[in-house]
Formats: C-alpha cells, structure tokens, sequence
C-alpha cells in the first residue's frame, strides 16, 4: 500500500504542477503571437491538454484519496468502501484538506469545460490553490504552532515555484516545436528572464525544508537515501 500512495503522490504531483505552471506562464511565452496561425493551434491546444489535466487532476487526487483510505484500515476493499472514505474526509487533517483539494479541481475541471480559455486570473487562482493545497499533507504535516506554519508558508513558495518551472518548460517546447526561428529567441530570453528567478526560489525554499526536516544543511550520507533523492531533485 506503501508503494501505491507513493505513486498516486508522483503522479498527482506531477499533474497538478504541469497545470499551474502551463497557466501561468501561458501570456508569456505565448506574447502577442496567439493571432498566427502557428500559434493559434497551439493555442487550441493547449486548451486541450489544461481541460485534460485538470481531469486527470481530479481523477488521480480521487485515486489517492482511495488508496489513502485503504492504507489506514489495512484493507483494499476500504478504497471502495464510502464509509471508509468519508471517514477519511471527516476524522482526518489530511481529510479535510483533501476535501477542499477535490472541491477547487472539481471547479477548475468545470470551468474549463463551459468556457475553454477562463479568465487568466481565474485559472491561476484556481490551479495555484489546487497546487498550494499540497503543501500541508506533506512533511510539513509534522510540525505544529507557528514553526509549522512558517514551513508550510515555505512549501507552498517551493511547489508554486517548482510548478511554475516545470510547466514553464513544458509550454516552452511546445512553443519552440512550432518552428518559428525568428521568434525563438525572443522567447527564450522571455522565459530565461524568470527563469533564473524560479531556480533561485527553488533551490532557497528547498534548502530551508532541508535545513527544518534533517536538522542539517544537507543530509549524509551524500549517495544514499534522502540526500540521494535530494540531489537528484
């Protein structure tokens, strides 16, 4: 059971920052070109592929959900069982966090699916908290009063970050496979701008839950478990 919540969490993970980080950096890498016709189809589909993430956003959280309820009661059959997930939902921190996690999705999926292309500052708010939300079911779970508060501050600065990054990257390549030399480099320089920014954030936030979770600047030893993990992230 182990195993599987760690790959509803990859997976989750994985989805939820590809979406916030296609959101937001979407009127900057994309600029004023959205009127081309290149750019127009990738406009259109990257309209497609938010719709599709936002649904596999609320599947998969569903799906974690679910193992999460089995692990608990020691029992496969509890991941369909509505009492046991409900009970999950009511009795548990995780629950009813969770609970608002799966409302934002669910409202984010719908708003995407009545108007393909929302307002901006609508999808951002929404993607932002479905991948803020994340940040106290974490280690950050562990701590209390305003220690806890303040690193769970400094996750959700790590993941929106993190987000921003990866789905950055994600939409500069389908930018760049659209075969305009001439605008390339514009983008490029676009994206490497706040992207030296990101990075930094990154790696400072990262550094601080290093420092709060191992009591060390960096864990030992180097090549084996968490400082493993760290240095390949």
């Amino acid at each position: 059971m182990d195993s599987a919540i760690i790959v509803c969490r990859f997976v989750h993970f994985s989805i939820v920052l590809m979406m916030f980080g296609a959101s937001l950096l979407r009127p900057l890498l994309l600029g004023s070109n959205t009127g081309a016709v290149a750019y127009m189809s990738l406009d259109q589909a990257l309209d497609r592929a938010l719709r599709l993430l936002a649904l596999l956003s609320l599947v998969s959280g569903l799906g974690w959900l679910m193992v999460t309820a089995a692990s608990m009661a020691d029992s496969w059959q509890a991941a369909v069982d509505v009492q046991a997930v409900l009970q999950v939902l009511r009795s548990t921190f995780f629950g009813r966090v969770w609970a608002a996690h799966l409302i934002v999705s669910l409202v984010l999926f719908v708003c995407l699916c009545l108007n393909p292309r929302p307002p901006f500052n609508l999808r951002v708010i929404l993607s932002g908290f479905v991948l803020a939300s994340l940040a106290p079911v974490g280690h950050v779970a562990m701590f209390d009063g305003i220690s806890g508060q303040l690193l769970n501050v400094n996750q959700v600065i790590h993941l929106l970050c993190v987000g921003a990054w990866l789905g950055g990257l994600t939409l500069l390549l389908m930018v760049l496979m659209q075969r305009a030399p001439q605008d390339a480099r514009q983008v490029l320089h676009r994206f490497s701008t706040i992207g030296y920014c990101l990075v930094a954030s990154i790696l400072l936030t990262g550094l601080i839950n290093v420092r709060v979770l191992s009591g060390a600047y960096w864990p030992t030893p180097l090549f084996s478990g968490f400082a493993l993990i760290l240095l390949i992230k």
